[in-house]
């Protein structure tokens, strides 16, 4: 297997954003027992049913909440739903990579894989890859998930500047880190951050590089991102999603995130 040579992989055309459901949350709760309840695969299946594009889990080293069981379990299932795809995300200094070999080797499925530099004890996710800084070890890691056909995403801040940099190292599509636009909405400084994703966006999409986003989005803030950020091929969406899931159901939590995606695409009425 030549690393070094493999092309880049040909990403999908763009229509609308799609949905990744993150489940770490339900395998959290599951933990809590030593039961299998909630069943995670469940949770994901569900969520299928009801019409997300895709699952995504973030398997840490001391396996807090998805655990490598999981994984495999999640891939099998996703033999099943062949238009839909699997997202594994975490540090590729870690375990990830370990997943990205076995899930090959195993013949399971994996679309997406989303390196996130956080560390082994970190509560959650609160910042994006740096380059220069970076770039030497990411790029022969991204090579390793490319020669497995398997699409690599880098977490990273809004920062158009970067984009560029992130290109370069091989990366196919980008994860914008969303929680300053979270913490800002709905007041007015908003408007400020969400024109700083709106440009990385555009700077993105101006060298052929994908974009995804994630953390803290939700059914309040979803819609007005996705109307003012260009392009965004992906949401992934957790905490909120499953928080709503415990008042609403799998199904009827999935398919409002949906609408507020439907809306963002949606013609804006103009005054009469």
């Amino acid at each position: 297997m030549n690393l070094l040579s493999h092309p880049p992989l040909p990403d999908k055309p763009f229509h609308k954003t799609a949905l990744s459901v993150n489940i770490n949350k339900v395998a959290l709760l599951r933990n809590t027992r030593h039961v299998d309840m909630p069943s995670v695969t469940r949770a994901a299946e569900l969520c299928l049913e009801a019409g997300a594009q895709g699952i995504t889990v973030h398997p840490r080293p001391d396996e807090r909440h998805i655990r490598a069981d999981d994984v495999y379990e999640i891939a099998a299932l996703m033999k099943d739903w062949p238009d839909r795809e699997f997202n594994i995300e975490g540090n590729p200094l870690h375990n990830l990579m370990h997943f990205v070999r076995d899930l090959s080797a195993r013949g399971l499925p994996l679309h997406q894989c989303t390196f996130v530099p956080d560390s082994e004890d970190q509560f959650t996710s609160d910042h994006g890859w740096s380059f220069p800084q970076d770039a030497e070890r990411l790029q022969p890691l991204i090579k390793q998930a490319h020669a497995r056909d398997v699409r690599v995403c880098l977490f990273m801040d809004p920062i158009a500047g970067a984009m560029a940099a992130a290109k370069a190292a091989g990366a196919d599509r980008v994860e914008l880190y969303t929680e300053t636009y979270a913490k800002a909405w709905p007041e007015p400084e908003k408007n400020e951050s969400l024109s700083r994703f709106a440009q990385a966006a555009r700077a993105a999409a101006a060298i052929n590089l994908g974009v995804n986003a994630g953390h803290d989005l939700n059914r309040n803030n979803l819609t007005e991102f996705l109307r003012t950020v260009p392009g965004v091929r992906e949401v992934s969406i957790g905490h909120a999603l499953i928080a709503d899931a415990l008042e609403m159901g799998y199904a009827a939590a999935v398919k409002d995130y949906l609408r507020c995606i439907d809306e963002a695409f949606a013609p804006v009425a103009t005054p009469q």
